[in-house]
């Protein structure tokens, strides 16, 4: 994480998942550039093939909701493809948008995570068990074709790439073939993770954001296994600590997330933001004294911020009413 993203944890409050959402992509601009490496497997590749993944032949116009499907249930989704082409469908585009796709499979209780745009990216997913949903352009530059497909192996020594394809099941391609028309799309490509799953090869940034996206469709439980994981994999990023501390907050784990924000305050004591919230959890454990406490130092830190000395007063009046209700 760089420096100007560990900056931006200053400005997350309270209702912090959207704001989390706004603070990662920050940190992303540099990812959708073009790999060097798109037509190496990677060191030490065998050829591999999740022969078992589910096959799900699409209707016409639907390859979005098949492979949808086929990564899903392959991932343990018990659901159904009409299911699917309810949520992703949209018939006055006769497809599926990226958008769309995310979106079902966070109501789906999974984490869409956009991998490396390499092809080692999708060889380590595939080693790791998980088919690799890519979009493809089979058209030409004037004339797009777009089409969603299921990457289920790849084998470096035959040079070819095996995919769950529209109705052919196995489909076999060449590597260049493959990659020529995966490079049209921009190397977009998203696996499904079950929550607390990290992918092969996790860029921290992203899968903050993947996980705050999660969170901010109401799916928190799921949220609070993804922050866990990444605390663990990651265990010095202030994000993932304010986030699962945001979780456990709002789960009502009042003590967890004070410890949490402890934590956080003992790398940054100029956090306003971990300090603010440790007051609501100190408040809410009925510990009113040392949340005032708490804000009046936040209060002090950001006296020429107008903008967080109003989060902060709105957050001492919430402590207060807490406090009063207590007495009756």
């Amino acid at each position: 994480m760089n420096q100007a993203a560990r900056k931006g944890l200053a400005n997350l409050c309270i209702r912090a998942s959207a704001v989390l959402v706004l603070f990662i992509v920050g940190s992303l601009s540099g990812c959708a550039s073009l790999p060097q490496d798109a037509q190496q497997y990677g060191d030490g590749a065998t050829p591999i093939e999740l022969s078992e993944t589910p096959f799900f032949p699409q209707e016409r116009y639907q390859c979005g909701p098949a492979a949808l499907m086929t990564v899903l249930t392959q991932s343990g989704v018990n659901t159904t493809l009409d299911s699917i082409v309810e949520q992703v469908y949209l018939p006055g585009k006769q497809g599926s948008l990226q958008m769309e796709l995310m979106a079902a499979t966070r109501a789906s209780s999974r984490m869409p995570y956009q991998i490396d745009t390499s092809l080692s990216a999708i060889v380590g997913e595939l080693q790791a068990g998980r088919p690799v949903l890519v979009l493809q352009n089979l058209g030409v530059g004037w004339i797009p074709r777009w089409h969603y497909a299921v990457v289920i192996g790849a084998d470096p020594i035959n040079d070819t790439v095996t995919l769950r394809s529209g109705t052919n099941r196995r489909r076999i391609t060449n590597t260049q073939t493959f990659l020529r028309t995966w490079r049209r799309s921009g190397y977009w490509a998203l696996v499904a993770l079950q929550p607390g799953e990290l992918p092969a090869g996790p860029d921290a940034s992203r899968y903050f954001q993947a996980i705050a996206a999660l969170e901010s469709t109401g799916h928190v439980l799921e949220a609070r296994s993804g922050w866990q994981a990444a605390l663990d994999r990651w265990p010095d990023e202030p994000v993932a600590m304010f986030g699962l501390a945001n979780v456990e907050l709002a789960l009502d784990n009042f003590t967890s997330a004070e410890d949490l924000y402890r934590q956080l305050l003992d790398k940054n004591p100029n956090s306003v933001s971990a300090r603010n919230n440790l007051a609501h959890a100190l408040a809410r454990q009925g510990k009113n004294t040392e949340a005032m406490q708490q804000i009046l130092v936040a209060l002090d830190t950001v006296k020429d911020d107008a903008v967080m000395q109003a989060e902060l007063q709105d957050s001492m009046a919430e402590i207060q009413q807490i406090a009063l209700s207590e007495n009756k």
